[in-house]
């Protein structure tokens, strides 16, 4: 049974769960939020695609062997997860270059990173989320210096996994963003939500972006770029 809520965020809600201290209950908000949530509006049946979309991945990813705090989905809008504390790092792995890497670097749009791309933040709301190299994060969070080379192989992995899943529904996956925590017991897993709001997708044929970027551009309607998404992954 849902319990007091613990924490709200740009994009969920999270709550206890009455009698099971190592669960938590995301619950999905229908705001989209961009630029470090200087841009924000928000959007009827945003959350129940996320939720939706994100449980997909989820659950394609346990088949692959990745450990998540995902347990089930419980509704249109909620998920059942492990509770994690949650490491203040946004790792983004990128594997064609879009957004911020273009602006910040000489890189033009489109070029491919092969190997693809690892790059850290640090989740600070004040500070924008600034850029962190390996030795910044060693020492801003807890994790060892073996636990973060982990975490970064594992995000490649996944980004693998990630884009295999996306190619079956005629997506190329461009960039994503993941977070990681610590359960109960000490195991660092995938947490947090993996969605349009977290990927960049494009169109394989037509090189429509079929994300947030939507929003964050003013490209067209949101909703129906998640709609359409969250259609063709119920097609596999």
């Amino acid at each position: 049974m849902k319990g007091n809520l613990l924490y709200e965020g740009k994009a969920k809600q999270v709550f206890n769960v009455v009698g099971e201290e190592e669960k938590l209950i995301l619950s999905y908000k229908n705001d989209a939020t961009a630029f470090n949530g200087k841009k924000k509006e928000s959007f009827v049946g945003k959350g129940r695609y996320n939720n939706l979309i994100s449980a997909k991945i989820f659950n394609y990813l346990h088949e692959k062997g990745i450990p998540t705090h995902f347990e089930k989905g419980l509704n249109e809008t909620e998920q059942l997860v492990k509770k994690t504390t949650i490491i203040p790092l946004e790792v983004v792995v990128r594997r064609i270059a879009a957004g911020s890497i273009t602006r910040r670097l000489p890189i033009k749009e489109k070029t491919p990173f092969i190997p693809p791309l690892v790059e850290l933040f640090f989740k600070d709301d004040v500070l924008d989320d600034p850029l962190v190299n390996d030795d910044h994060a060693l020492l801003l969070t807890d994790v060892t210096k073996e636990e973060l080379q982990m975490i970064k192989e594992t995000a490649v992995a996944i980004g693998e996994h990630l884009a295999d899943f996306f190619y079956l529904v005629n997506l190329s996956l461009v960039d994503f963003k993941l977070e990681f925590g610590r359960t109960v017991d000490g195991q660092i897993v995938l947490s947090d939500e993996i969605s349009p709001d977290t990927c960049r997708l494009w169109d394989v044929d037509t090189g429509e972006k079929m994300d947030k970027d939507v929003f964050r551009e003013d490209l067209g309607d949101l909703m129906d770029v998640y709609n359409k998404i969250l259609a063709r992954l119920e097609e596999i």
